[in-house]
């Protein structure tokens, strides 16, 4: 594992422990674990300035110390840094003194000599409880009006709703983390625009590799993933990388997770708990650092329940968890995507960009998009390509079924979904009409009037005045 990407990735932790030989021991433990890089200290009366200083993902600390205890210690900690795990070490094994440590804020208990197993577990706890602490902090913040770090790095997403937003500084409170991150959503919702954008706020210097697994049988998993030595197999004249091996220091992401193979999730799980591979036909080790981004729409309680997926994988690559709204869940989201998308099509094709009917706008926010941004791509795309009048209306569209019709009938008769009649029991003035559609317009926009007035084929500046008009009335 390269020092660089550790360095950058790695939590750290902070020993405090006046026997300088036994920081030896913990250290080659822990850092040859991957799970963290390690700080020391052997003075206790140093430890609160050192953590005004630096921030640390986990404190372990002697008990018992010469001038300041571990039990003068943690009561203040727990006081300053609330958010800090800090685990008790000490050679006194004695019930009643766990018991103590942890009614005074310490999460766990450790006695000398360390048991390695026993080490690695507390550490590996007491790392997700500081990053789950961290992510909570982090996701407070936003709810309270912080925004994005780094809005760049979601720019190539194109979307004005607030999910979206909250998705947004979730990756980056989960982005420098470099533990697997499981994206879920529908199929066409744009996971893999998800897991670049994992990438991207990660920092990670190297590349973002994307693997669809789907249809990939044992072998052409393995080969396409780990690579091959040359002679590995009939046909294979030269070595290959592997992707696996092209994201070093960068992320690998593996789409469509839940379609892989019993024989490939064992391979996949080595991966995950010991960061080493074999290419195909090579007994040498190769160490990998890249990190692993997974997706899928699969019902995975469904999966584990009847055993087509390994309940272990699950767990590891669930560290982390993302879920993806589908587009009907932020319909204000989809004449941005119309309008975004109409104009990529319209300079594909050397045209103008086509304007959007009235009607149109309403059936496009009505309809649910099954197959979510993927779909609402294909159609307005079709659409422009077709289209020669420049204004795009329903018949445009076909085959999109809305859940209310968007006109009525305008003979007057009663066979359509909308009559007049049975909605106004005396016949409405047109200024009641006009109210009526700019509220019904602002709440399908969620308050935001240039939407609003999209809909409605007006400008801006013609809502606010008959909005105002309403409001002298």
């Amino acid at each position: 594992m390269s020092d660089t990407f550790v360095s950058a990735q790695l939590p750290l932790a902070l020993f405090l422990d006046d026997d300088s030989d036994f920081f030896n021991e913990i250290r080659f433990v822990a850092e040859t674990s991957g799970l963290c890089q390690v700080e020391t200290l052997s003075e206790s009366s140093r430890l609160l300035s050192e953590l005004a200083q630096q921030r640390y993902a986990v404190l372990f600390m002697d008990w018992v110390m010469p001038f300041v205890t571990g039990s003068d210690l943690l009561p203040v900690i727990n006081k300053e840094y609330p958010s800090l795990p800090v685990v008790v070490m000490t050679g006194i094994s004695d019930i009643s003194n766990a018991v103590r440590c942890m009614k005074q804020g310490a999460i766990d208990y450790l006695t000398k000599p360390l048991d390695a197993n026993r080490f690695i577990t507390c550490l590996t706890n007491a790392l997700k409880i500081s990053e789950l602490s961290s992510q909570n902090r982090q996701l407070k913040e936003y709810l309270l009006g912080t925004p994005l770090e780094k809005p760049e790095n979601f720019r190539h997403i194109i979307t004005c709703s607030d999910k979206m937003q909250a998705l947004f500084k979730l990756i980056e409170t989960v982005a420098p983390s470099r533990y697997p991150v499981f994206i879920t959503g529908e199929t066409g919702v744009g996971k893999e625009l998800i897991a670049s954008a994992v990438h991207k706020a990660s920092g990670l210097k190297g590349k973002f590799v994307p693997l669809n697994v789907a249809g990939l049988d044992p072998l052409m998993f393995d080969d396409t993933l780990f690579g091959h030595k040359k002679g590995a197999y009939t046909g294979a004249s030269e070595s290959r990388e592997g992707l696996i091996g092209q994201a070093q220091g960068g992320t690998l992401f593996l789409d469509e997770i839940g379609d892989l193979s019993h024989q490939s999730q064992v391979k996949l799980l080595r991966l995950l708990q010991e960061n080493e591979y074999y290419r195909l036909g090579s007994d040498l080790i190769q160490k990998s650092d890249a990190r692993i981004v997974a997706a899928s729409n699969r019902d995975f309680k469904k999966l584990l329940s009847e055993g087509k997926f390994r309940e272990d994988l699950y767990h590891r690559l669930c560290y982390h968890q993302l879920s993806i709204p589908s587009l009907r869940a932020r319909k204000e989201d989809i004449l941005l995507l119309v309008s975004h998308f109409a104009g990529l099509a319209a300079a594909s094709v050397g045209k103008s960009v086509p304007c959007l009917s009235a009607e149109l706008q309403f059936m496009l926010c009505d309809y649910d998009f099954p197959g979510n941004v993927r779909e609402l791509v294909n159609r307005v795309s079709n659409a422009v390509v077709v289209n020669r009048s420049g204004l795009l209306t329903q018949e445009d569209f076909p085959g999109m079924t809305p859940k209310h019709e968007v006109l009525g009938d305008t003979q007057g008769n009663c066979g359509g979904q909308f009559s007049m009649h049975l909605v106004f029991p005396e016949f409405p003035t047109l200024e009641l009409i006009e109210q009526i559609m700019i509220n019904e317009a602002l709440k399908r926009s969620n308050g935001r009037k240039g939407m609003a007035a999209e809909l409605l084929g007006i400008t801006r500046q013609t809502l606010r005045n008959r909005m105002e008009g309403f409001e002298s009335a």
